[in-house]
């Protein structure tokens, strides 16, 4: 998922105002600001060390289902420790709604909205979230649009209303939409040169041929020109409903107070959106595929059917992906690529969800004269840890270090209010914050053993390489190279 960032844009709206005759509101205003950011900045440090001391002790019990008096519900962490609120939101709908040759159209609804909404003009909307320090994001994804709210809790209702604006009256000012596409056009051409956008690119197409999943997110250049300002408004009023909505609320603010800035924000939006059906979609193609690209490295990426959420199978292949991809330094990928033979800087493997398709996949970069050994090593991991399964070592030590690690996930009301959002899509009780833990240690290692036999088998693989075309090379180990030497692929985090 991809969003603009308006900190420069902002701050350069503020300055010409302030350099225009030196109007000294403005250049008040930029102090306030100043100011203001600091204190934030401060204020979240202290909350995520407190955070980080005092979740693990009460997580579950301290989690409120607030349901308001229009019926919009959302879960609450309340904390008066520091006076910051902080709201992520997600509606059903993401760039899978776009519309065939128009696609980026998701994508450049998350830039506009707060462009302008309601009373106030796109200047003015947000240099009123910069003189107050509030931050308004908006993102999506394949099956989801997600926002969040960042605010001090004196400036909270500036903040709500603001927000309220947004959603509900976003005006799409035709001087907006021509700014952002051009962004977007301007930001598209640039990464059709990027071999890892060519890589997913690719992969998708082959994965998912006539599908929403293979279409790219961001659009193309032809697409995102094709998008109207009634496109726009009408992917607004399919997306932006009180069906699907989700909500996750963490800070210094009370339930009764929920309840009402709730009602304010999201009742007046429809029940229900005209959302496109989506159909469900496995991996249509196997083998691999080679698109060459003149550039030192070869980007590689590899993907398989994989385990859905709500399988009962799902936590014994989240281990069986840790040990074999998804625990970067202890992972046997990683060992047997960058440790023994020094391949790749990183190499990682991960399992993912979405609303209507479960994969398995990973990745990594690695100098084109070894990537065929590279890969060669990918398949014969993926064959072994399938065929013989993790050693009781190995899975006593992941589940050690999934466990122990968990509290890092909620070290501050971001991330926390990301997790109850996270949550609540994913169908997961309110309480699955307290059981998570004991889901992972009731795995056994027979478990293991089932699971990645149903989930590892290299013969099931797609496998796109962009680079030079592959060369042979020797499987034996060899000093590993340094780490300027070889540049750094991109991971994907886990996120249960």
């Amino acid at each position: 998922m991809k969003n603009r960032d308006y900190a420069s844009h902002r701050a350069a709206l503020l300055r010409q105002r302030a350099h225009n005759n030196n109007h000294p509101k403005a250049i008040a205003a930029i102090k306030t600001n100043e100011g203001q950011i600091k204190r934030l900045f401060v204020l979240t440090l202290l909350a995520t060390l407190v955070l980080v001391a005092s979740w693990t002790m009460a997580r579950a019990q301290e989690i409120q289902k607030v349901v308001s008096a229009s019926g919009i519900e959302a879960w609450l962490v309340e904390d008066h420790t520091v006076p910051i609120i902080a709201i992520d939101f997600s509606f059903a709908g993401g760039v899978s709604q776009d519309e065939d040759g128009k696609e980026g159209g998701v994508t450049m609804l998350t830039s506009l909205m707060d462009e302008g909404a309601d009373d106030l003009s796109s200047e003015e909307f947000l240099t009123a979230l910069e003189e107050n320090a509030i931050k308004m994001k908006f993102d999506a994804g394949r099956d989801r649009f997600f926002g969040s709210l960042r605010t001090l809790t004196p400036n909270k209702a500036l903040a709500f209303e603001l927000l309220a604006k947004a959603i509900q009256s976003p005006h799409f000012e035709a001087s907006s939409v021509e700014r952002m596409r051009a962004q977007w056009i301007a930001s598209v051409r640039r990464a059709e040169k990027d071999p890892n956008t060519i890589l997913a690119r690719t992969f998708r197409e082959a994965a998912y041929p006539g599908h929403p999943y293979s279409r790219p997110s961001n659009g193309t250049a032809t697409s995102l020109a094709a998008v109207t300002q009634a496109d726009l408004k009408h992917l607004h009023k399919a997306i932006f409903t009180r069906d699907g909505l989700t909500i996750g609320i963490v800070g210094a603010i009370d339930a009764e107070s929920v309840k009402t800035l709730l009602d304010q924000v999201f009742a007046p939006l429809p029940a229900k959106g005209d959302l496109k059906p989506v159909e469900d979609v496995k991996i249509a193609r196997i083998g691999e595929i080679h698109v060459p690209f003149d550039a030192p490295q070869t980007s590689i990426r590899f993907g398989a059917p994989g385990i859905d959420r709500q399988d009962d199978d799902f936590y014994a292949a989240y281990l069986v992906n840790h040990i074999l991809g998804g625990g970067s330094f202890s992972s046997r990928l990683y060992n047997e690529i960058r440790e023994k033979r020094g391949l790749a800087y990183g190499v990682y493997s991960y399992l993912t969800s979405s609303d209507h398709a479960a994969l398995f996949a990973g990745g990594m970069a690695t100098r084109s004269e070894n990537n065929e050994q590279a890969i060669t090593l990918v398949k014969q991991e993926i064959a072994r840890l399938g065929k013989e399964g993790p050693t009781q070592e190995e899975l006593d030590a992941t589940k050690k270090y999934l466990i122990g690690s968990y509290p890092l996930r909620f070290d501050s009301s971001s991330k926390i209010s990301r997790q109850l959002v996270a949550l609540q899509n994913e169908g997961l009780n309110i309480d699955y914050f307290e059981k998570r833990n004991s889901y992972i240690e009731a795995v056994t290692l027979e478990d293991t053993k089932r699971v990645a036999a149903r989930l590892l088998d290299p013969s099931k693989l797609l496998l796109v390489t962009v680079g030079k075309q592959m060369k042979n090379a020797s499987l034996a180990p060899k000093a590993p190279v340094s780490e300027d030497a070889l540049a750094p692929s991109k991971t994907k985090p886990q996120t249960n």
